[in-house]
């Protein structure tokens, strides 16, 4: 049953991969971690600075992704807003980053349910704000490594613990 789940999560990311050519390597990453398909956005990618509104280079990636997500019911999305440690100093209705994190990772999650074929109660939006960094460095480049979205894909377990509680 793991072996299954395993081979099952490395078509779906080569899958992934092959949705995403052309982005990946230029602001997009795709990861096999922990059992779990890590489709990492750098920022320009998809916003501009204290931004939420969405690049048109980012919906056409996230259009290409719910295409996948769409053919793939038995996963899981958890979408996750990450910033840098700036203090965000903007008005009206973000207050900080974490404010910017949520707003940024719901903003992924509209783009996504536009395709109708994907159930909104796979996917789960957050924001994480600074506190997840790539990079803990004080500097310029670590900062823009830190301002990114992942889009974390894992497989619906309830099959798999169904088969485990008759066992």
């Amino acid at each position: 049953i793991i072996n299954k789940k395993d081979q099952m999560m490395k078509d779906l990311k080569n899958r992934v991969s092959k949705a995403l050519t052309g982005f990946e390597g230029n602001g997009l990453t795709v990861t096999n971690r922990n059992g779990k398909i890590y489709v990492s956005l750098d920022e320009q990618l998809l916003f501009k600075s204290g931004k939420w509104d969405v690049d048109p280079k980012g919906i056409v990636a996230l259009d290409n992704l719910a295409k996948v997500l769409a053919e793939n019911p038995d996963i899981n999305v958890v979408i996750e807003g990450h910033t840098d440690d700036v203090p965000y100093l903007g008005s009206g209705q973000i207050l900080d980053n974490w404010d910017l994190s949520v707003k940024r990772a719901t903003a992924i999650v509209r783009i996504i349910l536009k395709n109708k074929a994907i159930d909104p109660v796979r996917i789960s939006a957050s924001g994480r704000s600074e506190y997840l960094p790539i990079d803990k460095a004080k500097t310029a480049e670590a900062r823009q490594k830190n301002r990114r979205t992942e889009i974390i894909l894992s497989p619906n377990l309830d099959e798999i613990m169904n088969l485990l509680s008759n066992e």
